[in-house]
């Protein structure tokens, strides 16, 4: 079901993403182009500030003493600045060690905007219309039949993370 694997795909992107020794590309490039956006003066490094909203843009959400020690870490120089390299590395070792379950009930979190504890035919046509997606009625309900193993008409969070760790 094509529906479901864009869904599932979305998903994905909304903040949860599968732990790997080796990280994909993809993955790789979304690091890449944290630092890009968030290194303002383009002088190949960022600064405390910067690198602290390139990590929360990754979904990291640090306290300063963490954020100044990964700057220690890193910066052989003591100029408080860390190098693109150095922030590749850094930010490729916290992705790999993210837990792929906590991620995905994040993103559940993310579609369940109603605080419902259930993802329901409503939740999936909003996240469908904000990405841009065109998925018929008859495609979310089927979405739901098939995942929804209780039969309740609702994707409960323990139905929704199979999902993701099957990578349906």
């Amino acid at each position: 079901m094509n529906g479901m694997s864009n869904y599932a795909h979305a998903s994905r992107a909304a903040g949860s993403r599968a732990t790997q020794t080796k990280l994909s590309d993809e993955k790789l490039e979304e690091i890449r182009e944290a630092f890009n956006l968030f290194d303002t003066n383009k002088d190949g490094l960022l600064d405390y500030f910067e690198l602290k909203v390139a990590l929360r843009a990754l979904g990291f959400d640090l306290k300063k003493d963490e954020v100044l020690k990964i700057l220690q870490r890193q910066d052989a120089d003591d100029k408080s600045v860390i190098s693109q390299d150095a922030f590749m590395k850094v930010a490729s070792e916290m992705v790999s060690r993210r837990d792929p379950v906590d991620e995905y009930k994040k993103a559940f979190k993310l579609i369940d905007e109603d605080g419902t504890g259930f993802i329901s035919a409503a939740n999936l046509r909003r996240i469908a219309r904000e990405l841009g997606e065109s998925i018929s009625e008859e495609e979310i309900n089927a979405m739901i039949e098939e995942f929804d193993t209780s039969g309740d008409g609702k994707i409960k969070e323990s139905e929704f993370v199979s999902i993701m760790m099957s990578g349906h």
